[in-house]
């Protein structure tokens, strides 16, 4: 017989062998049976490979009686979801709501009905095969969705990164600069996480989004004319009103494709993407671009962003400028503790710094930087 068409397995327990014949002769035909004269032997059978589908446990038996068999069977996690049916004489004492307390799922009395041991051995064992097959098909499940999250997670990556990487064509200088402001930003966010001003808001799952949405800080620069986007050296007021536009032109496209969700769906990390876009420029002192926010006004993504955006430029080759040393770089973004940047962040910046220069260091076509 094939192992999906093998009978339910049967454990008798009872140090009585008549008792056990009697209910070998009446279960044998539907079941499997093993049988065990002792509550230790039956522990020992249960401990085996194969788990028996229900148990038949008698009360009274020397050593060990029924109620602790059952007890050490419900402690057990591999055990626990056996089903257990005490037998129990009609002269005997049997506290039923301490049998039903240490985990039994029924009981009988001897001189055992055929029929009423019948029913309630099959109600009780279909329940437990249904049971389990409602668990398999959860399980199933479940892996199902992990796989499908994956698979998401997989093509929201690919989308960003493709979307950033045709920014990045448009910006020739910037190297690994979309892979290395990701990681800036994570290494703070995980850092500022530890402070409670920022506890609720950065999450696990919140520093996870804000990582992947980082690459589609400078999105909006798809838009901003060669002549300006392209130009070595340096902007004049009315260039850089113009390239000033990016942050707009970024989070209107992903505003665009947010609402591709509907108005009762939403996206994670495009809303977090969004506000990175259209507000990585922000000052904390109310200077800074599009909208001139100040302070909390300004969201956490866009002020972490801010720090890794200028970090990065700081260190960074460009056509029009050698790059400064890490430390010149620490020096300038910590003197803008309050101006440019949120203080409780530079803080933290402060006590990770050499967490970026690693990163900086990874990832740069070019570390050594000017003093």
């Amino acid at each position: 017989m094939a192992e999906s068409e093998k009978k339910p397995l049967m454990l008798i327990v009872d140090d009585t062998p008549e008792n056990i014949d009697v209910l070998r002769g009446i279960l044998g035909s539907e079941f499997r049976i093993k049988v065990a004269v002792s509550g230790e032997k039956a522990l020992k059978i249960v401990a085996g490979s194969e788990k028996p589908d229900l148990i038949l446990l008698d009360v009274m038996m020397p050593g060990m009686d029924g109620y602790e068999v059952c007890r050490r069977l419900k402690s057990e996690e591999m055990t626990r979801k056996i089903p257990v049916i005490f037998v129990t004489a009609k002269d005997q004492v049997f506290d039923e709501t301490y049998g039903f307390s240490v985990g039994a799922v029924d009981y009988l009395t001897k001189p055992v009905v055929p029929e009423i041991v019948l029913a309630r051995v099959r109600a009780h064992v279909e329940l437990k095969l249904a049971r389990e097959e409602i668990e398999k098909s959860n399980q199933m499940l479940e892996i199902k969705v992990r796989e499908r999250t994956a698979e998401l997670s997989l093509t929201q990556e690919v989308t960003i990164q493709s979307l950033a990487a045709l920014a990045e064509t448009r910006d020739n200088d910037t190297g690994d600069h979309i892979i290395r402001t990701q990681r800036y930003v994570k290494i703070l966010a995980e850092y500022c996480a530890k402070r409670p001003e920022f506890t609720s808001y950065l999450t696990s799952e919140t520093i996870e989004l804000l990582y992947k949405s980082a690459a589609l800080h400078d999105i909006g620069k798809v838009g901003i004319p060669d002549r300006v986007l392209l130009k070595p050296g340096k902007l004049t007021p009315e260039e850089f009103e113009e390239m000033k536009k990016h942050t707009n032109l970024g989070a209107e496209a992903i505003e665009k494709a947010e609402k591709l969700f509907g108005p009762n769906r939403s996206s994670s990390f495009l809303r977090f993407a969004r506000e990175i876009a259209h507000t990585h420029q922000e000052k904390w002192d109310g200077t800074g671009y599009p909208r001139g926010l100040k302070e909390n006004d300004i969201p956490i993504s866009g002020r972490l962003m801010a720090i890794a955006d200028v970090y990065d430029a700081l260190v960074s080759r460009r056509c029009y400028k050698a790059p400064f040393s890490h430390e010149v770089a620490v020096k300038i973004i910590s003197e803008a503790s309050g101006k440019h940047f949120d203080p409780g962040m530079i803080e933290v910046f402060k006590e990770i710094h050499l967490e970026f220069k690693k990163i900086a260091d990874e990832l740069s076509y070019d570390t050594k930087g000017e003093a």
